[in-house]
C-alpha cells in the first residue's frame, strides 16, 4: 500500500505552511529529542521526516486518522501511534513570533454574557 504524501518540499510547504528550511530544523529537533525511539523493536514503516509531516498535516488540516492513513500508505492504527509518539516532542518546539508583536500585549475577554431577545 503506497502513500501519496512524502516529505518532499512541494508537499511540506503545501500541507504544513512551513518553508523547507524550517521543516528540516523541526525534523532535526525531533530527532535530537528521541523521535526515532530507543532503537529496540521493530523499525517504523515511515522515515522520521514523513512522520513529522504526518503530525504537522494532522494539526494543520484536522483530518481524521482514517483520512490520513491512505495519504501516507499506512494503517489508521499506525497513524495514531505516530501522533502519540511525536506529539510531545513537537509541542515542546515554540513557534517563532514576529518581531513587531513582541512589544504588544493583547488581552482577549472570552466571557460569555447572556443576552435576552427583545423582539
Amino acid at each position: 500500500m503506497g502513500g501519496v504524501l512524502r516529505a518532499d518540499p512541494l508537499w511540506v510547504e503545501a500541507f504544513t505552511g512551513l518553508r523547507t528550511e524550517r521543516f528540516a530544523k523541526l525534523v532535526k529537533v525531533v530527532r535530537e529529542r528521541g523521535g526515532n525511539g530507543p532503537g529496540g523493536g521493530r523499525p517504523w514503516c515511515l522515515p522520521l521526516p514523513d512522520r513529522v509531516l504526518l503530525v504537522a498535516v494532522h494539526y494543520r488540516t484536522n483530518l481524521t486518522m482514517r483520512q490520513l492513513a491512505p495519504l501516507f500508505g499506512i494503517s489508521p492504527a499506525t497513524v495514531c501511534r505516530v501522533i502519540q509518539r511525536l506529539r510531545p516532542l513537537l509541542s515542546l518546539e515554540p513557534a517563532p513570533r514576529p518581531v513587531a508583536d513582541v512589544d504588544r500585549l493583547w488581552i482577549v475577554d472570552g466571557t460569555l454574557i447572556p443576552v435576552r431577545d427583545r423582539t
